[in-house]
């Protein structure tokens, strides 16, 4: 008979190693969840402490036309909500609005008058919302009209998530698409915080390329709907490339934005401008934006000097030392919170929409960024990118070394929390 490979006393050890290696990895993922809510418990506090209200810079909305499809970029909230707003009082048709926060305080209540309008004159409203994003937000106000078709993304899908990956993912998208004719996307959550406070970047497209919006409502809702009412699904004659939009879709086990940024990346010949509210790249994109910097393409990146999610910061920051010695540029967004998700290549390509540079974002979330090919349109990109650089200073790897031994500890120690961020 074969004699066995290992001995019972070596298959002992081996099993009390095994425990060994579990018990002091889940007393480090432990240690790291308590420090994270000790700092973010700690940032709560100096917020409140040192709460001071700024406005967002106002800047008139631009304009580009793009094969037929006029888009105007917004990216001051209160100009962003008036146009909304004013699309769903003109609906005769329907109004399809997807918003992963709606607050309930006076802007979110303006949205839910429209929409109650919209729909006493006979227009379909169909909305969708985050569950988990609207926790805090009173349930009352999150009561609709029968006539409103209201679905509310489920906190919980199933109960186990890991092994049902088609069940995972918030619905982290914003769009709002009004008979067809007019549609919005990009970082604009909906509240009063976000119309003069934030910075952040959307885009209203009118002509054929409404169906990239419409149609990606019309998808998610079909799918998710339970016993609502079934969404016409119209297909599109239209193939026209220079507006097009990736989903991310959970369901489907599919996430092109993380390859849209991919592939774009690396046609760069001469300059990549990123600006992101959380930016926490994974590997690919790491690389990437490396590979760029090394073969002499421009590449910047601006972000929050304080996002309003403390630990993002803190990951996002675990990075700066291989991106600075790489040649890429990191320029912090002071005084307000910049929340945008854009990118803009060699003045002819561009992205807008709901999708951070994160692992949630990229390979987790409901998402949705329209790609625009259009050096008109790109112009436009790179003039905002211009101007927000007016309004951050640039961290270079002299400030970045002269950091303290306990904020590299940190870092360093927090970094493994990128997956849940």
């Amino acid at each position: 008979m074969p004699r066995p490979l290992l001995s019972k006393d070596a298959h002992a050890l081996l099993r009390r190693a095994r425990r060994l290696a579990l018990r002091g990895a889940a007393a480090t993922f432990a240690a790291q969840v308590t420090l994270a809510a000790g700092i973010t418990a700690a940032d709560a506090v100096r917020k409140r402490r040192d709460h001071e209200d700024r406005g967002a810079p106002e800047h008139d909305p631009l304009e580009a036309e793009v094969r037929g499809n006029e888009l105007t970029t917004y990216t001051y909230g209160r100009y962003l909500y008036d146009d909304m707003l004013a699309a769903i009082d003109g609906a005769t048709d329907f109004v399809y609005l997807a918003s992963y926060i709606w607050k309930g305080d006076e802007v979110g209540q303006q949205f839910k008058d429209a929409v109650v309008r919209a729909a006493e004159r006979g227009v379909l409203v169909c909305l969708v919302f985050d569950g988990f994003a609207n926790l805090v937000v009173p349930r009352e106000f999150q009561q609709f009209p029968d006539n409103v078709h209201v679905l509310r993304f489920p906190v919980l899908r199933t109960v186990v998530p890991v092994i049902d990956i088609r069940s995972t993912g918030r619905d982290h998208r914003k769009i709002l698409v009004v008979d067809g004719v007019v549609g919005f996307v990009g970082g604009y959550n909906i509240g009063s915080l976000y119309a003069t406070s934030w910075r952040d970047t959307h885009v209203r497209v009118t002509g054929p390329a409404v169906w990239e919006l419409q149609n990606a409502f019309v998808d998610f809702w079909n799918r998710h709907r339970g016993k609502r009412p079934e969404l016409p699904d119209s297909g599109s004659t239209d193939w026209e490339p220079s507006i097009q939009a990736a989903r991310n879709e959970p369901s489907r086990v599919i996430y092109p934005v993380r390859a849209l940024y991919l592939e774009a990346i690396d046609r760069a010949v001469d300059r990549i401008w990123i600006t992101q509210g959380y930016f926490i790249p994974d590997h690919e994109i790491l690389h990437s934006l490396l590979a760029a910097a090394s073969r002499g393409v421009d590449v910047r990146v601006i972000m929050p000097e304080r996002s309003n999610h403390v630990i993002a910061d803190v990951v996002a920051r675990s990075y700066f030392a291989t991106l600075l010695e790489g040649g890429v540029r990191l320029f912090l967004y002071h005084e307000v919170m910049v929340h945008a998700k854009t990118m803009t290549i060699d003045g002819r390509w561009a992205t807008i929409g709901t999708a951070n540079v994160d692992r949630l974002s990229m390979q987790g979330n409901y998402e949705i960024n329209l790609e625009i090919i259009d050096p008109g349109q790109a112009e436009h990109m790179e003039s905002i990118f211009r101007t927000d650089l007016e309004h951050c200073r640039e961290m270079t790897m002299e400030e970045w070394q002269e950091r303290g031994l306990a904020e590299r500890a940190v870092q360093r120690f927090l970094r493994p929390l990128q997956v849940f961020l």
